[in-house]
């Protein structure tokens, strides 16, 4: 019923019972999931490949979170290449900018994933992209980049969205996606809620970002894919439409962007 499009089962916060996580999971109404191999070390990505190799109703992306740019080598590069053509790889992601953190140094952020959109224009696949920060034109530096590198070729989604409307709308000008995690649910995320309403249905997605941002109602809990519904349901009460509709529209969603079509 659900397709969690961005989680990261691989965390170690997972290790000691991923399979009771996964098993929850799929017989908790999830019948897919992206697991994201950036944003826990560059090792990461052969994590993801290998956990999707494991099981069908996993899928796995391959990048360099924005934290991780300055980890960047050849060697990582050509890794990185070379996962993208893997069977079970359906993005290049999570990259992007976070000047929150400032884990890598700005200019850094900026060159790597100009770098991750050009890569992902020319082998033609879609990109999982992370943006945050306290300076206002962190958006504005991410979505200039993506239009100079991806020239409106490739798709994207803003995952874990936590933006304003006005720059939604601009970034599905330009082949975006608009992903929400449990920060929608929160009792303080009224302005994202309603950012949320503005979205139209079929450029909507919905992600746990596991093990973090549990839901309201799991505050302070590890977070699981399988509470992917509440986000859900919290978006269907936005739009005023069956919990169904929304299950129904945001999985489609997230297949075609990730083209798993069958």
């Amino acid at each position: 019923m659900w397709l969690d499009s961005h989680c990261h089962v691989t965390a170690k916060r997972f290790d000691d019972d991923r399979a009771a996580v996964l098993e929850r999971t799929f017989s908790g109404g999830v019948d897919e999931i992206v697991s994201i191999g950036s944003g826990y070390g560059l090792s990461g990505n052969a994590q993801a490949i290998a956990l999707a190799e494991s099981d069908p109703r996993i899928w796995a992306t391959v990048g360099v979170h924005p934290h991780e740019a300055e980890e960047l080598d050849d060697e990582n590069r050509a890794a990185i290449r070379e996962g993208l053509a893997h069977d079970r790889v359906v993005a290049l992601g999570e990259c992007g900018l976070d000047y929150h953190y400032m884990n890598s140094p700005r200019e850094i952020q900026r060159s790597v994933f100009a770098e991750q959109v050009a890569l992902a224009r020319e082998l033609d696949v879609p990109v999982s992209i992370h943006v945050r920060g306290d300076e206002p034109n962190a958006y504005d530096e991410l979505l200039d980049i993506w239009i100079a590198e991806g020239n409106d070729e490739i798709e994207g989604v803003l995952h874990c969205y936590s933006g304003n409307l006005p720059f939604a709308k601009r970034a599905m000008e330009h082949g975006f996606y608009v992903s929400f995690s449990g920060i929608v649910t929160f009792k303080k995320s009224e302005d994202l809620r309603e950012t949320a309403r503005g979205i139209p249905l079929d450029r909507l997605m919905v992600e746990t970002d596991a093990p973090f941002l549990a839901p309201q109602g799991h505050r302070g809990r590890r977070n699981e894919p399988v509470w992917v519904a509440v986000v859900g349901e919290t978006l269907a009460a936005l739009h005023d439409v069956p919990v169904e509709t929304i299950a129904e529209q945001t999985t489609a969603n997230a297949r075609r962007f990730y083209r798993l079509l069958r």
